[in-house]
């Protein structure tokens, strides 16, 4: 039979189901409809254990691979009431959109930057996983017996007061409390502002003994007091500056001394109290970043030093003399070479002397003015060195023409130095200076003075708690003494101090001194050894301790002394 002859078959039984009403329903589509079992390859729709839409048993629900069925169809038969979704006018999506799923660093598929976390300003960030190669950390340590041993401190495990949150820094988004800068000067004066310019001041009162306060040959002992003032004013402008820096003493002791006959060789008044007073204001004017303008006021109050052979004999007590003077200069920089120039004026004037017959004795022969000039070259070879060269020259006139003896003292002066400024890690630092000095007279009976010039302030910071510092002074001082021209003073100096705790400070100081009288066969040599201890109370009250040992040692007969001076005094500052 061929498949013509079965046409009108098929279509009469096709027709027949179609009028048929008592036919048999169509077979429901389950999950495990065309699932292939072990007895064949569709399970019977009768099997007394299949599984159907109705059974509510969600964890009937998962195939036997642990996969689900589908959540649609699963939701269709549990619900036959409920629509499915429309999907009419929806653009239809295939597959998953680019980088779905990536991770929060590198790049995604797109090569873009991922996403990366925010964190708080001062947040800290997690550490990154160690990589291979890492060090692998040591296991805890155990004791003998097998438990663990940790290593803290009592402190850490003893009983502390809590912390609120924001101190103790555990606020989250909180940036940690930072340290603050440990004090290098805990007990130091931090002074007080008065509106652009922060001023610090002290005073320091003491009282002590002296063995031998006029510094002669016959010794007397007298007790002493000491005030000393300071005070010093520091500008905080962003341009200029002035700073001033003033400091004074006045010495008076509880007694006198028996008055001196004419031929002594050493003479002192019998009254020995004396001022001091060294004070000096600088100001700066900022033309440009490499111009500046300079200048600056000083005025030095002083005596005459005890044992020296220009006081004269039968005083009362020492004349006072006073200097002031000024300097005016520019200062200009061409990139790492600074050139430095000024003119100076002083004026030193004596008061008269009072006698104890009553009687006064003028010192206007020894009044005098200065004017001079000073220039300075540096370069700055990096910024821890940089050597100069420096030149004075000066002329003094004196307000009488000839003196007590008849000497024309008027002379011109000039010096020459070359030298350099350091700073060698912190450690040491400071100047340091040679070159020559000289000094001409008018008056041919007066010899030329003139001699080498050293220069030195250097600080050397060994240890944190221990400090060493050196200074060395040269000058041409005036001089009263017959056919002398002058006196070639050279003072070195060597400081040491060690906290030994930041209140408590020892002080060592050793002075070696030179002084030449060039015309004259005399020449002095000046000892001094000092030793301080500071107690430091608060900031702002200091008790110190001196013991002092001076010698004079002279190559004329009768001039040498030897004193030892004991001090103990207190020092309020702020």
């Amino acid at each position: 039979m061929t498949w013509r002859a079965l046409l009108p078959c098929l279509a009469l039984s096709l027709a027949l189901i179609a009028l048929n009403e008592t036919c048999a329903d169509a077979q429901t589509l389950t999950p495990d409809l065309f699932r292939p079992v072990a007895g064949g390859f569709v399970a019977p729709q009768n099997l007394p254990l299949r599984r159907t839409a109705l059974s509510g048993n969600a964890a009937d629900d998962s195939n036997a691979d642990g996969s689900t069925g589908d959540s649609a169809n699963d939701d269709g038969l549990r619900g036959a009431e409920a629509p499915a979704p429309s999907r009419i006018g929806q653009i239809p999506q295939y597959g998953l959109p680019a980088a779905n799923g990536a991770a929060d660093s590198g790049f995604d598929s797109l090569n873009r930057v991922r996403q990366k976390p925010k964190f708080y300003p001062g947040q800290a960030r997690p550490k990154p996983p160690p990589g291979p190669g890492s060090p692998v950390p040591d296991p805890p340590p155990v004791n003998a017996a097998g438990y663990l041993r940790l290593s803290i401190a009592p402190s850490e495990s003893a009983h502390k007061t809590p912390l609120p949150p924001a101190m103790a820094g555990t606020v989250a988004g909180q940036p940690p409390r930072k340290r603050l800068k440990l004090d290098d000067d805990p007990f130091g004066a931090v002074g007080d502002y008065a509106g652009s310019f922060l001023i610090k001041s002290a005073v320091e009162v003491s009282g002590g003994y002296d063995t031998n306060p006029g510094r002669t040959d016959t010794p007397k002992g007298l007790p002493f007091w000491v005030v000393a003032p300071e005070f010093l004013a520091v500008s905080d402008w962003d341009r200029h500056a002035l700073v001033a820096d003033l400091r004074g003493s006045f010495t008076g002791y509880n007694g006198s001394l028996p008055p001196t006959v004419d031929n002594a060789v050493s003479s002192a008044p019998t009254d020995v109290s004396r001022p001091s007073f060294n004070g000096h204001v600088d100001g700066r004017i900022d033309v440009t970043e490499d111009t500046h303008l300079t200048a600056q006021a000083r005025l030095l109050v002083s005596t005459d030093n005890p044992g020296s052979p220009n006081v004269q004999a039968g005083l009362t007590r020492y004349p006072i003399f006073t200097t002031v003077g000024g300097t005016l200069g520019i200062d200009q920089g061409f990139n790492r070479l600074d050139v430095a120039a000024g003119a100076t004026f002083d004026r030193t004037a004596y008061q008269n002397s009072s006698l104890t017959d009553g009687t006064t004795s003028t010192n206007d022969d020894r009044n005098f003015n200065q004017y001079g000039g000073v220039g300075r070259v540096s370069y700055e070879v990096n910024p821890a060195l940089k050597p100069f060269v420096e030149v004075e020259g000066d002329t003094r006139v004196h307000d009488l023409q000839f003196d007590r003896d008849g000497f024309e003292r008027d002379s011109n002066g000039a010096y020459a130095k070359a030298g350099t400024s350091f700073e060698f890690s912190r450690l040491l630092t400071g100047e340091i200076s040679i070159g020559y000095e000289a000094r001409n007279y008018i008056d041919p009976r007066l010899n030329q003075l003139a001699g080498l010039l050293t220069a030195a302030s250097l600080t050397w910071t060994p240890t944190p708690l221990t400090t060493a510092k050196f200074y060395s002074t040269t000058s041409i001082d005036e001089t009263t003494l017959p056919f002398t021209s002058g006196v070639l003073t050279r003072l070195y100096t060597v400081e040491v101090d060690h906290d030994f705790r930041r209140w408590l400070t020892a002080i060592g100081k050793f002075t070696y001194g030179t002084m030449d009288y060039q015309g004259d066969s005399r020449d002095d040599q000046i000892y001094t050894i000092e030793g301080d201890l500071v107690y430091k109370l608060t900031r702002n009250f200091w008790i110190k301790g001196t013991l002092r040992r001076d010698i004079l040692d002279s190559n004329v007969a009768g001039a040498s002394s030897a004193s030892t001076v004991v001090m103990l005094g207190v020092r309020a500052q702020n």
